[in-house]
């Protein structure tokens, strides 16, 4: 049988939207800086992708700056803000923006998978921050790993009573394009984004910035050279990367109004049905708050998730056994011991994450293989 892929926190694939739109893209021969009539026909590609990617994520379109990808996106935050890289932010966050915590001030995360505002988020935290403009805290909106949403809206409102003017910033990588956002009402300084996980191609993302962070990313941007992107960020754009992912943004932003989201829940719960019903040993992730719609993390003690990553590779399904920014690490979950998981349980996690093509019939024969699996697994055990 063909193989299934769940594994679209990772990457999705790619959508033809975005395909029609880069193989249109190649064929435009002028570079994005030059005044000719081929330099603005390319121009006019980029600002076609960032009218498309602004309205998609609900600002307006000077906002949009594109970079390589949200890793970048974080990196040029973190350099036009601090000198020394700090950021201040729960365990929980993706790597990208946890590399550059130097803070002692690591945001407490409850059982659940949620950043507590109470009582971690008082004088001892916040207070330690001088309340300045440098200082940056970082709150995912949706994580990559479990799939649970913070509520971003109680979170920013609770630091901006507290810090009012430290900087805001939102990793919205995971969320973007599968619940609703618009950055208008986030009431963040900057959030990141990237294309591949909506659909479009890998190696392009975008900051969205309010004007006290464009100001500084002007002044001291991380990328320096011929001031493209309003002086942001320098370097010739990513013509075709960037047309595509203008192209992903608007398909991603059609599906999500026509509800897409809602179905692949559906089958998400389906499939978390029958491993409750079938692994009494198997705890599932982040059951009692909002979650993405697609994703589903569940671990079985003491069955290391690499080695169910290989047992439902080797049965044709393509599943993670955590962020896949960090494959061929095989480390224990950071995300579910934050939660208060023993060693032994975080190493067990696996992720499941569906796509807006993932049929019901794919869902329950991967339930199947991997209910078979656990059993054996159980057998030796026992």
């Amino acid at each position: 049988m063909s193989r299934v892929y769940l594994d679209h926190n990772a990457t999705m694939p790619l959508r033809s939207e975005a395909r029609d739109a880069m193989i249109a893209a190649m064929d435009v021969v002028g570079n994005p800086s030059s005044v000719h009539a081929e330099g603005r026909a390319t121009k006019g590609v980029i600002e076609r992708a960032r009218r498309q990617v602004a309205e998609a994520s609900g600002c307006n379109p000077d906002q949009v700056i594109f970079t390589s990808g949200a890793t970048e996106s974080v990196s040029a935050i973190a350099y036009s803000t601090f000198s020394q890289f700090s950021i201040s932010c729960a365990s929980i966050e993706h790597d990208a923006v946890n590399v550059h915590r130097s803070h002692d001030l690591r945001l407490n995360v409850g059982a659940n998978g949620r950043i507590e505002l109470d009582p971690y988020f008082d004088v001892e935290i916040l207070g330690a921050l001088s309340g300045g403009r440098d200082d940056v805290i970082a709150i995912q909106a949706a994580n990559s790993e479990t799939g649970v949403c913070q509520d971003l809206s109680g979170l920013v409102g609770y630091i901006r009573e507290r810090a009012p003017k430290a900087t805001v910033l939102c990793d919205a990588v995971q969320a973007f394009g599968k619940v609703p956002m618009a950055f208008s009402w986030m009431n963040v300084d900057a959030a990141v984004l990237s294309a591949h996980k909506l659909g479009g191609p890998k190696g392009v993302g975008a900051i969205l910035a309010q004007q006290n962070v464009q100001e500084r990313l002007e002044s001291d941007p991380l990328v320096t050279g011929g001031g493209q992107e309003m002086g942001r960020r320098s370097g010739t754009e990513n013509v075709i990367g960037i047309a595509g992912f203008g192209a992903a943004a608007e398909a991603a932003q059609r599906e999500l109004d026509a509800g897409v989201w809602d179905r692949v829940k559906k089958l998400r719960k389906i499939l978390e049905s029958a491993i409750e019903a079938e692994a009494s040993q198997t705890i599932l992730v982040g059951q009692d708050v909002d979650r993405l719609p697609n994703t589903l993390c569940f671990a079985t003690p003491g069955w290391k998730g690499e080695t169910q990553v290989m047992a439902m590779d080797l049965a044709g399904f393509a599943i993670s056994a955590g962020s896949a920014c960090s494959s061929g690490k095989v480390r224990a979950s950071r995300v579910l011991t934050a939660m208060g998981h023993d060693e032994v349980t975080a190493a067990s996690a696996v992720r499941v994450s569906l796509g807006p093509q993932t049929t019901e019939e794919e869902v329950l024969r991967f339930a199947e293989a991997w209910c078979r699996a656990e059993k054996k697994f159980r057998a030796k055990a026992a």
